[in-house]
């Protein structure tokens, strides 16, 4: 179990792909680099930042409880 946890982590960190923005935020930085900015990748690298923490704390969560009522 410990093993595919593991895996799943490392799979999770290894996206260098994956981009969240909400709609505003998009159409902002879009312009913004058709203009010749490049603050895009910064706000990218942020927002991904701010929604792994939930998700972390969330699986850690769940986690313990699934140790606690197992057995």
């Amino acid at each position: 179990m410990q093993k595919k946890f593991i895996i799943l982590i490392l799979l999770l960190l290894s996206f260098d792909f994956i981009f969240a923005q909400c709609a505003m935020c998009k159409a902002a930085l879009e312009a913004e680099i058709k203009s010749g900015g490049v603050g895009a990748n910064g706000i990218n690298n942020g927002i991904l930042y701010l929604m792994f923490i939930p998700y972390l704390l969330i699986a850690a969560v769940g986690y313990f409880m699934y140790k606690h009522f197992k057995s």
